[in-house]
């Protein structure tokens, strides 16, 4: 069966090292037979939620950006694949950014498949882990999330890195599953 599967690219460069993998994991899903659409969230206004504990009761944020549109179609999807470069040992702060302003219908992201992708120029796997708990700390709580797939894209410090990495492989055999 067919699945809609939403990819949240958070590379501040398109053609990046996450962003390419992403790239894989959407060639593995739709030859699959899913639907997938990608959002760069680099493209997208997302302001900083400001813990004005508005959306506790309406279920809408104050902000008027892109967070809006995004939160849809992230309730409305069957598969979230979250993508990340790791800087200072964690997500960088287009995906945080994103995950803090699911606030007003965080709720209402159940029944998820969830895949993840971290890049980063350290080949250590504490780089990763700590990426992936703060992952796992938004996922952890939605309603019906199953963590599906990971990858590490490690030893990718300057753009395109990674198309040499088992990675590349490795994001499109995972697609593949969706």
């Amino acid at each position: 069966m067919s699945k809609n599967a939403l990819v949240l690219s958070a590379s501040p460069r398109k053609g990046g090292n996450s962003d390419l993998l992403c790239d894989q994991f959407i060639l593995g899903a739709r030859e699959a037979g899913n639907q997938v659409e990608k959002i760069y969230l680099i493209d997208k206004e997302i302001g900083y939620c400001t813990g004005c504990e508005s959306c506790y009761t309406s279920h809408k944020c104050v902000q008027q950006d892109d967070m809006a549109e995004i939160l849809e179609k992230m309730i409305a999807s069957d598969v979230i694949m979250m993508a990340t470069p790791v800087y200072f040992y964690t997500m960088n702060a287009q995906m945080k950014t994103l995950i803090d302003r699911t606030c007003p219908r965080y709720t209402e992201i159940n029944n998820k498949d969830i895949y993840f992708i971290m890049t980063a120029a350290d080949s250590r796997m504490l780089a990763m882990e700590r990426t992936l708990e703060g992952f796992r700390g938004f996922t952890t709580l939605l309603s019906g999330a199953i963590e599906k797939g990971i990858i590490y894209g490690t030893g990718a410090w300057h753009m395109g890195d990674i198309k040499t990495s088992r990675a590349m492989v490795q994001a499109y055999e995972m697609g593949k599953t969706v």
